[in-house]
């Protein structure tokens, strides 16, 4: 009962009160039923404007039909093998495991479990976490409609019209989807991507024969009740959430105003999301740059958002406040200094849903080089590769060389430690939490050389799944770290939730001569002891993939200390690792074959050597034999 109360204390100090008083009375009223009156169904349609006074009167938007300027057309046989997949039914799901869901696909069933939802349900009596349904993700993925830019990519490079296809998958949803009731009306981050999805659309197909009034006005009705569903539930992202799907509903209804003008109380919701991007996107990317959700797939997610949002502004005649456009910036400048400058990757770091809602290229989605040059080409008007991306967002930029990275980069912040000695990175995290942590992954280190990751991070998996995987991938053991007892840093609850936040942490880079330097020491395990402190160093001569390693660990008392590296399988023939502990005896590890998640819902076998002792140390050779 005590350690039940420690904990509740624990909660409410790291998330605040008004987060937990918000959701108690969010969770009354939608058992009360409070948000059925919020949220209609079957609400009337009523016309705002005709389809001509529509095309007549366009709001600025990226292009205008099918001509997109300065994007040369190329007929790739891996964008027509993707469109050919998706017109028998095969959909990619999370940018990489294809399901065959039909040419009658059914929106209201998880293809993985076959758990049929009822349409009949109000949004709000959905229940979004069930074993029996499975991970909810499955039936959302195709229901944000992001499938639809590979088929406009396709429609435009084989000048193969689609129109019917696209228009026709709309209306099927929306006869399918009655306005907010199912799945498909439970998150709104998930309604607001599907309505700039379909607003793409809309205006590449304007044009097209098959758009005709009566499509038009069932699309525009939809469309409107969507954001107003946005509009009606945008608090519970902006307290119980907040992140990357407050910035996405925020610049909906921002962007509501913008490019519906004409439906009622848009005007409105559009001032205010206005306001509430900018809030949003002050207090979620720090100063340095990095991002709140510790997670280079989710800081992306935010990247497409900030092109969207920054370049259509720019479009409209209208700019956001300052700290919005130098947050941009300092983003890209953080994500390029963790991009491997071989392939184009980032460390596998952080949660990763497999989101990428706008893909514009047929790079694989741990490729981040397109999206980070969008934005680049928005704010700067230039990019660093050549990519068709920053073209369909109406920029033609100037093409220049890429900046060579600094050799050492520090992101105090977040605590994200770079080593970049020409194609050899070094990755370490070392950082204090004021924003809610989703892994405990203190001073993990990632190494790549010549693109190749030969440390990495496993991933996350899924969000829902089984105990067992949930605690690999997030906890401490899936991440190149030192554990006490087996016992994560914080100490886990449920879904999203730790306690015990790690609160103190301290790190530096350095370069002395020809050797570069990390020291690094965290305050953890707080459900093991008030005051045990992890310290990781680690030097690395220039020009040499050779680093030592020393993790040294104070006030565990008698309890075995574990040292975790994951190790890529087709490398490991190619890194040598060894370790003695405090006395110089050499330690022998445990070689498992483990998990490896580089892509949602996706496991890959890979290899974890597990060093444990008794002692505090552990001195630690790591060579590429390269």
């Amino acid at each position: 009962m005590i350690q039940k109360i420690k904990k509740i204390a624990n909660l409410i100090s790291n998330m605040g009160f008004r987060y937990l008083s918000f959701r108690v009375i969010y969770m009354i009223k939608s058992k009360l039923g409070f948000q059925k009156k919020a949220y209609p169904i079957n609400p009337k349609e009523e016309k705002q404007i005709s389809l001509e006074d529509w095309k007549t009167n366009l709001p600025p938007f990226f292009f205008y039909g099918k001509n997109i300027p300065n994007v040369p057309k190329e007929e790739k046989e891996i964008l027509k093998q993707t469109f050919e997949e998706i017109q028998k039914g095969i959909f990619t799901f999370f940018n990489k495991t294809k399901i065959k869901l039909g040419t009658e696909y059914n929106w209201m069933v998880n293809p993985t479990t076959e758990y049929r939802y009822n349409s009949n349900k109000h949004w709000s009596e959905v229940v979004d976490l069930s074993k029996e349904a499975g991970d909810i993700k499955y039936v959302w993925e195709k229901a944000r409609f992001s499938f639809l830019y590979d088929v406009i990519r396709y429609d435009y490079h084989f000048e193969d019209d689609q129109s019917a296809y696209v228009l026709s998958e709309i209306e099927d949803f929306i006869t399918k989807n009655p306005i907010n009731q199912g799945p498909n009306y439970k998150c709104s981050q998930e309604i607001s991507l599907r309505v700039m999805n379909w607003t793409f659309a809309l205006y590449y197909y304007k044009d097209s024969p098959q758009l005709t009034e009566a499509v038009f006005q069932k699309i525009m009705h939809n469309i409107y009740w969507q954001i107003h569903h946005v509009y009606q539930n945008i608090h519970f992202s902006r307290i119980t959430v907040r992140n990357n799907h407050a910035i996405t509903e925020t610049l909906l209804l921002y962007l509501s105003g913008k490019l519906f003008p004409f439906l009622p109380n848009v005007a409105e919701w559009s001032k205010k999301g206005k306001k509430w991007f900018e809030q949003e996107i002050e207090y979620q990317i720090y100063e340095d740059g990095t991002f709140l959700q510790f997670s280079m797939n989710y800081h992306r997610v935010v990247i497409q958002l900030l092109t969207w949002g920054i370049q259509l502004a720019k479009l409209h005649n209208d700019k956001f406040i300052d700290v919005v456009y130098e947050r941009a910036q300092k983003s890209l400048n953080f994500l390029d200094a963790c991009m491997d400058p071989v392939t184009g990757k980032l460390p596998n770091y952080g949660s990763n849903d497999g989101a990428l809602f706008f893909k514009l290229t047929n790079d694989d989605y741990r490729v981040y080089r397109s999206q980070l040059d969008d934005l680049r080409a928005v704010l700067n008007g230039y990019t660093y590769f050549t990519s068709e991306s920053s073209r369909w967002y109406g920029i033609h930029p100037e093409q220049k060389s890429s900046v060579k990275l600094p050799e050492l980069n520090t992101f105090e912040k977040s605590g994200y430690y770079i080593i970049q000695d020409e194609n050899c990175k070094t990755f370490i995290r070392c950082g204090a939490y004021k924003d809610r942590p989703f892994q405990s992954d203190n001073l993990h280190l990632d190494i790549w050389a010549n693109g190749i990751n030969y440390l990495r991070d496993t991933g996350s998996y899924k969000y829902n799944a089984e105990l067992g995987d949930v605690k690999y991938f997030n906890g401490t053991e899936g991440h190149n770290t030192i554990s006490v007892a087996k016992e994560d840093q914080m100490l886990k609850g449920g879904r999203f939730i730790w306690y015990y936040w790690v609160k103190k942490a301290n790190a530096s880079v350095t370069k002395e001569q020809d050797i570069f330097k990390f020291d690094g020491t965290i305050k953890a395990f707080k459900q093991l002891g008030n005051n045990i402190l992890h310290t990781r160093k680690v030097t690395k001569k220039q020009g040499q993939n050779h680093w030592e390693v020393t993790d040294s660990i104070q006030n565990q008392g008698n309890k075995n200390i574990y040292q975790y590296w994951h190790l890529h399988p087709d490398h490991v023939n190619d890194i040598e690792i060894s370790t003695t502990d405090k006395n110089g005896e050499q330690l022998e590890p445990l070689i498992e074959e483990k998990w490896f998640s580089g892509y949602y819902g996706v496991k890959e076998k890979s290899i974890r050597l597990t060093f444990a002792s008794k002692h505090n140390v552990f001195n630690t050779s790591i060579r590429i034999k390269q």
